[in-house]
C-alpha cells in the first residue's frame, strides 16, 4: 500500500508539471495526498534519511502526523521577549496557505541567552513537511506539500520532489541501531546545589514574594558512541501513557523529543480548549495502584493548592480575551505509567479580535505549571537561580495553521546532542515542599526515557 500511494503521488506530480501555475504572483502551496492503509509511523520515519525529521501525536491518539524534508520554514532568530515572538509566528502566519500545517516550538524564555547545546534550535522554528503521513478524522493520507514564491522555478522544484520521492522508503524499515553504552551520568544542578536552591525558593514564600516557583532540573548522560534519537521515539512506552508525542530533529543526530502529558491549548477557529494540570504523585515509589492514587492527591493539601495556583491563574488570565470561559469545578486525576496528575478542563470562546494563536500564547505561556505564581517573578527568580538553559524544554511545541492550532508544554523532554543527551524535568514549589522529595519526584517524571538507554544498551 505504502508503494501504491508513493505511485499515485508521482503521477500527480507528473501531471500537474505539465499544468500551469496557479499562482498568479502570489505564493502558492501545491499539496499532492494519497490514502494509505495503517501503518507504524514511527517505524517509517525510522527508515528515512531525509531530514528534518518530525513528529506529533495528540495525547489521544486520534490525530498524528510524521514528517520529512522542508517544503517551507518560519525561523524566528531574534531575542527579547516571548510576545514578540509569538507576534512574529502570527504575522507570517497570514501570508501562509490555510491548508498548511506547521510543525514547531519555541524556547522557553527568549530572555535568556540560548547556550551552544540548543544551537540547533532557533528561538522559534516551524516547518511544514515536504513529505509527511498524516492521520486526521479516521484516515491516513500520504502528502507532499510544495510552497511556491514568486520568481521560484516550479519546473525545477516539481522535479526536485520527483527525485525526493524516489528516495523514500516504502518497505520494511531495518531495525535503527541501539544506544550505545552509557558511560556518565551527572546532574545540574547536583543534589546539594538543587536543596540550596529549594530553600532559597522557600525563604521567598515565607517572606510572602511568591506563591508557587517550578524548579527545573537537566540530567546529563554520556555515551559511548552516538546516540540515535528515533529510538527514543521508537521505544517511549506509548500504550502506558496518556502523553503527547513530539520529536523535532532539524538536523541528523540534534533532536529534542517531549512525552508530554500536558496540553497548552488546541484552537480551532474561535473555540478554545486548555487546562490545569498539576500536583504529582509517584506510583512506584508507594507501590500504588491507579485508584489508590486518585485517592492520594485528592486528599493531598499540598497538591491540591499547587493546582489551585493553575486553575485559579489560567481562568483570570483567558477572562480578558475569552468568552463563554468554562472550568472543570471538580478536579479529575490523569494517570501515567509512573505518576498521576491533577487535571481539571477548560473550554472558552475567544472574542472575535483576539481569535489567533499570538493571543493565546500570549496569555497561557508559561502556565504555573512550568512558571510559577506571580508569573514575572518567579521566571525572574527561574532566570537567576537556575544553572542551565532551559532551551525548548517547557516551552510550547506543537503544530498551527491559519485557523487551528494545538500546543503542548514540552515537559518530560530530552535533548539529543551526538553521543549526549540532556533529560528536562522540574517539581512544583509551594510553602511545605520537601527539597529532597522533589528531587526524587524529578526523578521519576525523567524515568520512562531514562528507562530507554538503559534497555537499548
Amino acid at each position: 500500500m505504502m508503494q501504491k500511494a508513493l505511485q499515485l503521488l508521482e503521477e500527480s506530480v507528473k501531471t500537474a508539471m505539465q499544468q500551469p501555475s496557479a499562482g498568479n504572483g502570489r505564493p502558492v502551496l501545491e499539496r499532492f495526498s494519497a490514502p494509505l492503509d495503517e501503518v507504524d509511523a514511527t517505524r517509517w520515519l525510522s527508515a528515512q534519511r531525509l531530514f528534518p525529521k518530525l513528529f506529533w501525536m495528540n495525547r489521544e491518539k486520534s490525530e498524528w502526523i510524521a514528517g520529512i524534508g522542508e517544503a517551507d520554514r518560519i525561523e524566528i532568530s531574534e531575542t527579547g521577549p516571548n510576545d514578540r515572538s509569538f507576534l512574529v509566528l502570527e504575522e507570517t502566519m497570514k501570508q501562509k496557505n490555510p491548508h498548511a500545517r506547521y510543525l514547531g516550538g519555541f524556547c522557553f524564555n527568549n530572555l535568556q541567552k540560548q547556550n551552544r547545546l540548543w544551537n540547533a534550535f532557533s528561538p522559534g522554528l516551524f516547518i511544514l513537511p515536504l513529505v509527511s503521513i498524516e492521520y486526521r478524522d479516521g484516515q491516513t493520507l500520504m502528502t507532499c506539500s510544495l510552497w511556491l514564491k514568486p520568481g521560484d522555478d516550479r519546473q525545477k522544484a516539481l522535479e526536485n520532489l520527483l527525485i525526493t520521492l524516489s528516495k523514500v522508503s516504502a518497505g520494511e524499515s531495518p531495525k535503527a541501531a541501539a544506544i550505545p553504552e552509557m558511560t556518565q551520568i551527572s546532574y545540574c544542578p547536583d543534589k546539594p546545589h538543587w536543596v540550596e536552591s529549594c530553600q532559597t525558593i522557600l525563604r521567598n514564600f515565607d517572606e510572602g514574594k511568591l506563591d508557587k516557583v517550578i524548579l527545573a532540573r537537566q540530567t546529563e548522560l554520556s555515551f559511548a558512541g552516538k546516540v540515535p534519537a528515533i529510538r527514543f521515539l521508537l521505544d517511549y512506552p506509548f500504550s502506558d501513557n496518556s502523553t503527547y508525542r513530539f520529536y523535532f530533529e532539524p538536523v541528523e543526530g540534534h533532536a529534542f523529543v517531549s512525552f508530554t502529558p500536558e496540553r497548552l491549548y488546541r484552537r480551532d477557529g474561535d473555540m478554545l480548549e486548555t487546562e490545569a494540570l498539576a500536583g504529582t504523585i509517584t506510583k512506584e515509589a508507594l507501590k500504588a495502584d491507579d485508584s489508590t492514587a486518585s485517592e492520594l492527591l485528592l486528599n493531598s493539601e499540598k497538591d491540591i493548592r499547587e493546582h489551585r495556583f493553575v486553575k485559579d491563574t489560567i481562568y483570570r488570565e483567558l477572562q480578558p480575551v475569552c468568552s463563554d470561559i468554562d472550568m472543570q469545578e471538580k478536579v479529575g486525576v490523569l494517570q501515567l505509567n509512573r505518576l498521576a496528575h491533577l487535571l481539571a478542563r477548560c473550554k472558552a470562546r475567544l472574542l472575535p479580535e483576539f481569535s489567533n494563536d499570538s493571543t493565546v500564547l500570549r496569555q497561557l505561556h508559561p502556565t504555573p505549571a512550568v512558571g510559577g505564581v506571580p508569573r514575572e517573578k518567579a521566571m525572574s527568580l527561574i532566570l537567576s537561580i537556575e544553572p542551565f538553559c532551559r532551551g525548548w524544554y517547557a516551552a510550547p511545541v506543537g503544530w498551527l495553521s491559519r485557523d487551528a492550532a494545538e500546543f503542548a508544554v514540552g515537559i518530560r523532554s530530552a535533548l539529543v546532542n551526538d553521543d549526549h543527551v540532556y533529560l528536562y524535568s522540574g517539581a512544583g514549589l509551594v510553602k511545605g515542599s520537601d527539597p529532597e522529595s522533589e528531587w526524587e519526584e524529578v526523578d521519576q517524571k525523567i524515568g520512562d526515557i531514562l528507562a530507554i538507554t538503559q534497555q537499548t544498551t
